[in-house]
């Protein structure tokens, strides 16, 4: 494919909900991470590490998870969660829900479509590669770490686009840490931040066109001293 500019891959980056059945090279997870990896970091801490899992130790993740949620078991989310969201942060979740729903044809009455849909995430959204982010459990103290990795995953995700790969950054597929922990190998050192679905976009899949809306500059931003 041709090479995309800066702005061509921050501006045509969408979240990619729906994935071709098609594997992804390791070489070219490889060429990725290592652009992520250019992210800033806090005093060069670089406290990440990458668990990228796929094929069969993926699906018994999905299993596990999803039989798990479906059993009625509370969820076990490591990093912290915060309260509900509310206010305009709340309208904003709702905004690109009724997007979505609205691309997929899901009906607000549709209760089983609603449920297949929440599903969905707690299998990593059927995609052929999850990337599983931690960071060092000795560092769990520290916001500049939370910061770090939530710069290199958005660095991740920008250079899988660049590479004509589609993601999305997702807390569902490791709200049962204790699955993860045992079939993604991940050492008790280590605390799991978040999981990035990543495959090759499904061109078919109606909610993949879904594009978010952003708040301007305008309503973002203060100049001082301008």
């Amino acid at each position: 494919m041709p090479a995309q500019t800066y702005d061509e891959v921050v501006l045509g980056r969408r979240s990619i909900r729906g994935y071709l059945d098609k594997p992804v090279p390791q070489a070219l997870i490889e060429e990725v991470l290592t652009l992520a990896m250019r992210s800033p970091t806090s005093m060069n801490t670089q406290p990440w590490h990458f668990h990228v899992i796929t094929g069969e130790p993926l699906d018994r993740i999905r299993r596990g998870n999803t039989e798990r949620i479906l059993a009625g078991e509370p969820d076990s989310r490591e990093f912290r969660r915060g309260e509900a969201f509310a206010g305009v942060h709340r309208e904003r979740q709702v905004e690109v829900a009724k997007q979505l729903f609205g691309a997929m044809g899901i009906a607000r009455d549709d209760a089983a479509a609603r449920k297949d849909w929440v599903l969905r995430g707690f299998r990593q959204f059927d995609a052929p590669v999850c990337v599983i982010i931690t960071y060092d459990r000795e560092l769990s103290g520290s916001d500049d770490t939370a910061f770090d990795c939530g710069a290199v995953t958005t660095a991740l995700v920008n250079a899988a686009w660049s590479r004509g790969l589609g993601c999305v950054i997702n807390s569902q597929g490791i709200m049962q840490s204790p699955v993860v922990r045992e079939h993604a190998g991940i050492p008790d050192d280590q605390i799991i931040m978040k999981a990035v679905a990543l495959g090759w976009p499904d061109p078919d899949f109606p909610a993949n066109a879904v594009v978010s809306n952003r708040k301007s500059v305008d309503e973002a931003a203060r100049f001082v001293g301008f």
